[in-house]
């Protein structure tokens, strides 16, 4: 297999997913219960978690400047890095039972997700464009090992350090920073393109005005939003609106994880068949059909129905969307439309995850959902429009 192989570059970036993002997984399984023994309240347990995902909307257009800048294999290679102080500061905090220290380690990975997140990118720019589907959706399928692997880990090294409990996870989420660092150094990726004056491309300006760009950031943006809003307030919703066990509420949300990453077996498939326009209007579409299993009851069943359809969607919702958007700029501007594209999905993302344990103690469960549905069909409207002009544009061609 050769340096520049697709499959070989697929394959390098797809462990660099499974391994950057179980340090995310890792905070999502332990972090909450670490920030309650050093919390000086109870009700600020979520904070450094809300810490993480602060530092990975502020940092995502910074993230691919640099990744730019630096080059895609050494840009990802500094993100990587960022995890091991993330994860020695977060187990000092622990040892130390400092809850500020603590927020700064969980905002560390947030920017060293920044990065991580722009994987697809690279996979999709560094293949021929027949594979581009393809390398995005298995790329993004590292996510299901990284949904096994770091809170695994995590449970197993609960008790490692006497006295500091969960202390371990960070240690073995530094670890794991070297071990990525190690594969990212042998990716072979395309070249990032330096700007020449009066060779930039388009305008910022230009490019929001562009159908072809600002169409498929509002289908990620949206997917990703929703898929958010919805899955953070669930487990909440299950135990505390519903009555239902808390061991319920932790296995709906792991099919959840599941139903996020394993469809990226069939995905690259489906936007070879279908088109990327449709496989992300059929996202949203399920996102939208799981708004309206959970307005038909409460029981496991429907909570668990609804987190799967949620999952399936935001994967189909996401990947096309991103398959969609690296189809509709030039190397040039590259760098420029990822980091709009990048700074918006995970911004909104971050209200969204801020706002929906606000909304369920303001309007409640049902009242989330209700939310999800219309804005799930304007974005799946401004899609089916964009694919009708596509084809215009193309029959008149």
């Amino acid at each position: 297999m050769s340096a520049n192989s697709p499959v070989r570059t697929i394959a390098l970036l797809s462990l660099s997913q499974a391994l950057n993002g179980s340090n995310g997984a890792i905070v999502v399984a332990i972090g909450g219960l670490a920030a309650a023994t050093l919390a000086p309240d109870r009700s600020l347990a979520t904070l450094p978690v809300t810490a993480m995902v602060i530092g990975l909307a502020l940092t995502s257009g910074l993230a691919s400047y640099l990744i730019h800048r630096l080059g895609r294999r050494h840009g990802f290679m500094l993100g990587a890095a960022f995890s091991l102080p993330a994860g020695l500061l977060a187990a000092t905090a622990i040892m130390m039972h400092s809850f500020v220290l603590f927020c700064v380690g969980l905002f560390l990975v947030g920017i060293s997700n920044a990065f991580g997140n722009q994987y697809r990118f690279a996979a999709a720019d560094s293949v021929p464009p027949d594979w581009k589907g393809k390398s995005i959706s298995f790329v993004m399928l590292g996510g299901v090992f990284a949904g096994f692997i770091g809170p695994g880990l995590g449970g197993l090294t609960k008790d490692a350090i006497p006295g500091a409990p969960f202390a371990g996870g960070f240690l073995i989420m530094a670890a794991l920073s070297v071990v990525t660092v190690t594969v990212l150094s042998q990716t072979r990726l395309a070249p990032t393109v330096v700007r020449v004056k009066g060779q930039e491309g388009r305008s910022l300006r230009q490019l929001l005005r562009d159908p072809d760009i600002f169409i498929p950031i509002i289908a990620a943006t949206t997917s990703y939003a929703l898929m958010t809003l919805v899955m953070v307030a669930a487990p909440l919703a299950m135990v505390y609106v519903c009555g239902l066990p808390s061991i319920a509420a932790t296995t709906a949300i792991q099919w959840h994880v599941v139903a996020m990453f394993a469809p990226s077996f069939i995905t690259g498939w489906l936007i070879s068949k279908l088109g990327a326009h449709l496989t992300a209007g059929l996202g949203l579409a399920m996102i939208a059909g799981a708004a309206i299993v959970a307005l038909t009851g409460r029981s496991v069943l429907h909570f668990e129905v609804a987190l799967v359809l949620l999952g399936a969607g935001w994967n189909f919702g996401f990947i096309g969307a991103t398959a969609l958007l690296s189809e509709s700029y030039s190397p040039q501007e590259a760098a420029r439309v990822q980091g709009l594209n990048e700074q918006l999905v995970f911004g909104v993302m971050a209200i969204a995850s801020i706002s929906s344990g606000l909304l369920l103690d303001l309007v409640g469960w049902e009242t989330i959902n209700i939310i999800a549905i219309p804005l799930a069909a304007v974005a799946i409207l401004t899609l089916a429009w964009g694919d009708l002009r596509k084809r215009s544009k193309a029959a008149a061609a």
